[in-house]
């Protein structure tokens, strides 16, 4: 196992978060959990300034969208006001948005779950990022639904991102974290623009891999990156104390 940047023997871990808030709040909690976080930015957010067409159902997958539709002074009508999990509850209750509806598993595949017996011959607009799993619309088209998606934002890699991909081809990055399958891939491209693609991937398989759900597992072995870590709640949080935790069994039996 390697020795941080920093100079003393705590551990690294890599986070793609983009970098805002959640940075801040990724690199408290690994920071809280003992070991060095690796900020490596691999999505920036790019409005369109789009908002949702009127609807039954309107979901929000993530907190930037609701920030963004609260910013641009969206209101819902009569729709039902569904959002993927409690961190995008919890950023459309703060701008005086009420939250209708909240799957018990917080993925594309619990949105379907919780929608499905609610939503034949029902009008949803899905409102979202440009880079949103098909598993959601194919789903509900599927439950009968007259589905709509509107793009709020793009995400594209930041310049000058990729300084883990160069600790991993070096074999200095003892995990990461990834949370979504757009990261992985910019993990990729980043790791290609350097030179580095191969062995970056490879210092990944020395490494202990979380993700955040199956969507981004399938990326990431599509890669050829190994999996190591899916929590069992699909938040950040789940996924970092998860991943942290079997990177201090490895660690140990490393010793």
């Amino acid at each position: 196992m390697s020795e941080s940047a920093s100079g003393d023997d705590r551990l690294r871990v890599a986070v793609f978060r983009p970098n805002d808030d959640r940075l801040a709040e990724a690199r408290a909690l690994l920071d809280e959990l003992g070991v060095d976080p690796v900020s490596d930015p691999m999505l920036a957010v790019e409005p369109t300034d789009a908002t949702p067409r009127g609807a039954d159902y309107v979901v929000f997958t993530s907190k930037t969208g609701a920030e963004l539709v609260a910013a641009a002074g969206w209101t819902p009508g009569a729709a039902t006001v569904v959002a993927i999990g409690p961190k995008t509850a919890a950023a459309l209750e703060a701008a005086g948005y009420a939250v209708d509806l909240l799957p018990d598993d917080y993925s594309s595949s619990g949105l379907v779950d919780l929608l499905a017996d609610r939503a034949a011959g029902a009008s949803v607009e899905v409102a979202r990022s440009d880079h949103g799993s098909a598993v959601l619309l194919d789903g509900l088209r599927e439950a009968g639904a007259d589905v709509r998606e509107t793009v709020l934002y793009r995400l594209v890699r930041p310049e000058g991102a990729g300084n883990s991909t160069t600790l991993a081809a070096e074999g200095r990055l003892d995990a990461a974290c990834f949370t979504s399958s757009l990261t992985v891939e910019h993990f990729r491209d980043a790791a290609a623009e350097r030179g580095v693609r191969e062995a970056a991937i490879a210092g990944l398989n020395d490494a202990v891999v979380g993700v955040i759900g199956e969507p981004t597992r399938e990326t990431a072995e599509s890669h050829g990156i190994t999996v190591d870590v899916v929590p069992a709640e699909a938040t950040f949080e789940a996924l970092a104390r998860e991943t942290v935790a079997r990177l201090r069994t490895v660690d140990d039996a490393s010793r």
